[in-house]
């Protein structure tokens, strides 16, 4: 029987680190979203906060599928203690240009845990992580095609100019 049984996860230990930490961003991440939302609310950007508050409720839903998927498969996932979330901003360019940042450190997480997994012959992870690799991109594509919208605004940015980026804003909702 005993040769049967099975080790409580097959998840490499290095890699469920990694995948903790993710949680942990994937929570900042939906709290950053929030007060970016509230930021924009606040400054008349109606489109603007609807985008956020709608990221901010999908991000919440990364880090509740990592957190399901170490769950289920074994390893017990912890709530993070989220601190640290910028509250005030330059202006609604600074508002994306924070989110493209913040995209782009999500991917080089994320990419960097598959790697680790590939590394360490964790299938389970490399497959699990690949949605997430395809959502990267997109959501890359997404604040880069919002912010090139600025590209046609002069360095006051006017709020005239600026309302008008606002009602371009994509909602999925």
């Amino acid at each position: 029987m005993s040769k049967l049984s099975r080790k409580a996860t097959v998840l490499n230990a290095k890699v469920v680190e990694l995948l903790q930490k993710q949680v942990e961003m994937e929570a900042h991440a939906s709290a950053t979203y929030l007060a970016m939302s509230s930021w924009c609310d606040a400054h008349g950007f109606t489109k603007s906060a609807a985008f956020f508050l709608e990221h901010s409720s999908e991000e919440r839903g990364h880090m509740l599928k990592i957190f399901h998927f170490l769950n289920e498969n074994g390893v017990r996932a912890f709530s993070p203690e989220v601190k640290n979330i910028q509250q005030e901003y330059k202006g609604l360019r600074d508002v994306y240009e924070k989110t493209l940042e913040h995209e782009i450190a999500v991917t080089d997480a994320i990419n960097a845990i598959v790697k680790l997994a590939r590394k360490e012959d964790d299938f389970a992870s490399e497959n699990f992580l690949q949605w997430f690799v395809e959502e990267q991109l997109e959501e890359e594509r997404l604040v880069r095609d919002i912010l090139a919208m600025f590209e046609f605004v002069n360095e006051k940015e006017s709020i005239f100019a600026l309302k008008l980026i606002d009602e371009r804003i994509p909602l999925e909702n």
